[in-house]
């Protein structure tokens, strides 16, 4: 179940796009450690962390350009190892930019309902617009945690992460759930998320219920067996798994542990 305040339009997602992958190539251009261990990743140094970026757009773009009826291996995609050279910022951030240029460029051209090959049950661009504006997001706040630096995304696109993060696990855990996501088909109970540095008018707020059969969400304020409070920005990367939970500014109120099963257990795999 979706239940969203105010859906952001076509257009916004490919504004996003196109800005936060500028906002990635000033990073790099800045002077950042390309060979810094991403604290959130740490497999990935960050000049990894941004190839990955780079290369996933490039991807999503060959598949809209295309209307690729199934999924297009990565080593079919032009230009998704980036800059030959290992440690040029110049090259990786102008190559960053591009990635996210072309796509925005080639989304706007597709228009939302062209069809193309999606894997969480929505096959049109306007899924792929929605999937990398979130996934620019959330990776653009790996690469600034490395880098030591604030995090700052807009509110609307916080909340919009977080109710696309929700459908997609609901999605995948009842159609084509991994191992760790089915193991939530057995637990019953409910997680309510609560943003506190937001107006009424975005309605930060979500309740899921494990039900024992399935993940239900919805918008609004309920009582609920654990509760996550924060600002919104925090209760978005913790529920990514990007922040701990006790991280300043968060308050986990109930049964932390279902919380924590959850964090263990939902994600897109």
């Amino acid at each position: 179940m979706t239940d969203r305040a105010e859906p952001l339009t076509y257009d916004r997602y490919c504004e996003e796009i196109a800005a936060q992958a500028q906002e990635l190539e000033v990073l790099v251009a800045s002077g950042a450690d390309l060979s810094a261990t991403v604290p959130t990743c740490p497999d990935w140094t960050l000049e990894q962390l941004v190839r990955h970026v780079g290369s996933a757009l490039r991807w999503a773009e060959l598949m809209v350009r295309t209307r690729a009826v199934e999924m297009i291996p990565g080593d079919r995609v032009p230009g998704a190892a980036g800059p030959e050279a290992r440690g040029d910022a110049p090259a990786l951030a102008a190559w960053m930019a591009e990635s996210g240029e072309r796509l925005a460029r080639t989304l706007r051209e597709a228009g939302p309902d062209a069809e193309v090959w999606g894997w969480a049950g929505t096959r049109t661009a306007g899924f792929w617009a929605r999937r990398m504006t979130h996934e620019l997001a959330v990776h653009r706040a790996d690469a600034v945690l490395a880098a030591g630096l604030p995090y700052r995304v807009a509110p609307e696109i916080a909340a919009d992460a977080l109710d696309e993060w929700l459908g997609i696990v609901a999605y995948l855990q009842r159609y084509a759930p991994g191992e760790a996501t089915r193991e939530l088909l057995g637990r019953t109970g409910s997680i309510h998320l609560h943003a506190t540095d937001t107006d009424a008018a975005l309605d930060a707020e979500w309740t899921i219920e494990l039900t024992g059969e399935g993940v239900v969400w919805r918008r609004g304020h309920e009582k609920a067996t654990v509760a996550l409070r924060g600002p919104l920005t925090s209760v978005l990367l913790a529920f990514y798994r990007r922040l701990p939970l006790d991280s300043p500014g968060l308050d986990v109120l109930g049964e932390r542990g279902l919380l924590e099963f959850w964090l263990e257990r939902a994600s897109f795999d």
